[in-house]
């Protein structure tokens, strides 16, 4: 089973802002130092910390540790792993782990651990897509085979983000009692309010030189107040609040692909259900010249300026400023008279004087949908549509709860995001057959010829030969899923994510981050170091 990921109701992080939140980062005292800090950087995962359900999908498991990391330039790196190599056939990966690694209940870690992990995430169907594996074997106690049912050039991914858990201690309770090899381990959850953490004895890598977290789980607003408050030592704000000043705190303005996009439902209506019965298509967004019009007239540096302050970047495609990024595939947008122009070529036009073009009697008109509990989502959508009606295209803007939403995303167009150092989610956001009723390509885009395309990536012998393909599958020149192409959607900007961090903590150089779930700000989390006495 595909299971889906991002900004969806299951692996949406809740945050929770209440009397009894408030008074909790009261509660949390202790002056800061290498023995404590509080971090607000996001809510809890609601489903627990078990990776093979998805938890450290984004950013890092904390609890457990990973085969390979990526470090701060994102190059791979060994974590769990001493080195792996892959058969000529590209289907079995062979993985040996450190002999010195042990879970935090003092037990070692082996390769038995190991390929149960994979074995579970693969039969859970989870969030962490391990879809393509086989079979997980045993070779000795520090070696182990991993193999596929056909070459996958992103499988090392799940190297990188699937945290391997302990086969004697893993059970229905595991997710709200994670045990691991990860530089932290659990001491205490209040689900809604905090999560506290200390540094696992048994650590294997470096020991953490803060001693203590807790995680306080605040909204946005609620953390800034807190920060200012002096009473968290990490707050992750909106935008709209980075540019104020905290007394003893600094800005970090950390770089993402964490990006904000229109999905326009692909063929026309009535044309197909999905596999649950909720309806499928959208006459209007069906139409090229809709779709290539809206991607023209977009200003997308207005909206960086105007809704995210300045801490952002104009998106043209899902993986802005990665290695498998088209740069060919960008267009010169805010252009409404090209716009225009697309859209008469396409037959539409204003032929009854009211400012909405028509087609065979059809007007250009469609719904936008948008979680309503998002404010940036919310701006973005009403400045969209703001932007596109001098051009003749009317878009109403509705902003609903994702329970409302969900039944409604494959006949309108929806204001996702997205975001990912993994290939696999581009590949099911535009993947024909991942159009399975779910978040992922829930346009129902279909294109046979870049379908083709896409699985020439996944199956490329390494990351760095994917690549080609990656970029071909975006625009090649004469076809792709972007702008120039089938324009399936509007990608508009790439957050940057937004930190106060107290000015005696030094948290490294952070990574290029990934969508917003899962704490990303805590991948080197075991270097942080706090320099005051």
């Amino acid at each position: 089973m595909q299971a889906l990921s991002a900004c969806s109701p299951a692996s949406q992080q809740a945050q929770q802002s209440s009397p009894q939140n408030t008074s909790t980062a009261s509660q949390n005292t202790q002056q800061p130092s290498s023995q404590q800090i509080v971090l607000a950087i996001g809510g809890e995962s609601e489903e627990g910390y078990d990776p093979t359900l998805g938890w450290g999908r984004y950013g890092s498991p904390l609890f457990q540790s990973t085969l390979l990391r990526r470090d701060a330039d994102l190059k791979l790196i060994n974590d769990l792993a001493t080195g792996y190599n892959i058969s000529p056939d590209r289907k079995v990966w062979t993985v040996n782990i450190r002999s010195d690694a042990k879970f935090s209940d003092g037990k070692p870690v082996t390769a038995e651990d190991v390929a149960y992990t994979f074995t579970e995430a693969q039969k859970s169907g989870g969030l962490t897509d391990v879809t393509v594996l086989d079979k997980a074997v045993v070779v000795d106690n520090d070696t182990v085979e991993l193999h596929l049912k056909q070459p996958q050039s992103t499988f090392v991914n799940r190297l990188v983000t699937l945290g391997i858990v302990p086969k004697h201690a893993h059970n229905n309770d595991y997710a709200r009692n994670p045990i691991g090899s990860g530089p932290y381990k659990l001491v205490q959850w209040d689900e809604g309010q905090q999560l506290i953490v200390e540094a696992n004895p048994d650590y294997y890598g470096t020991p953490p030189a803060i001693k203590r977290l807790v995680f306080l789980f605040v909204e946005e607003d609620a953390a800034f107040a807190a920060a200012k408050a002096g009473q968290v030592q990490v707050a992750a704000v909106p935008q709209s609040l980075a540019k104020q000043q905290i007394d003893s705190m600094k800005l970090y303005d950390v770089q993402s692909v964490d990006n904000r996009g229109l999905m326009f439902p692909y063929p026309r209506s009535n044309v197909k259900k999905t596999p649950d019965g909720k309806p499928v298509g959208n006459d209007v967004t069906a139409d090229q010249a809709i779709r290539q019009a809206i991607n023209v007239a977009i200003d997308r540096q207005a909206l960086v300026d105007g809704v995210l302050e300045g801490y952002g970047s104009p998106a043209y495609g899902p993986v802005s400023g990665l290695a498998w990024e088209q740069p060919d595939a960008k267009i010169q947008d805010a252009n409404p008279e090209q716009a225009k122009q697309i859209l008469a070529e396409g037959g539409w036009r204003d032929s009854n004087g009211d400012g909405v073009v028509e087609k065979n009697g059809l007007p250009a008109e469609f719904t936008l949908l948008y979680p309503a509990s998002d404010s940036i989502r919310q701006a973005l959508a009403l400045s969209v549509a703001e932007m596109i009606k001098p051009i003749g295209i009317r878009i109403n803007v509705e902003g609903k709860s994702w329970d409302d939403l969900t039944p409604l995303v494959h006949s309108n167009a929806m204001l996702f995001g997205w975001g990912s150092h993994d290939q696999t989610e581009m590949y099911n956001l535009y993947y024909s057959k991942s159009a399975k009723g779910d978040f992922y390509n829930a346009g129902y885009y279909a294109n046979n010829a870049i379908d083709k395309t896409l699985d020439l990536a996944m199956g490329a012998p390494s990351e760095e030969e994917a690549i080609a393909f990656w970029k071909a599958a975006q625009w090649d020149g004469k076809e792709g899923f972007t702008a120039k192409g089938d324009a399936a959607w509007a990608w508009l900007v790439n957050l940057d994510h937004t930190y106060f961090v107290n000015q005696c903590l030094d948290i490294g150089k952070p990574q290029v981050e990934p969508h917003g779930h899962g704490w990303p700000i805590t991948a080197n989390i075991d270097s942080w170091k706090w320099t005051c006495q």
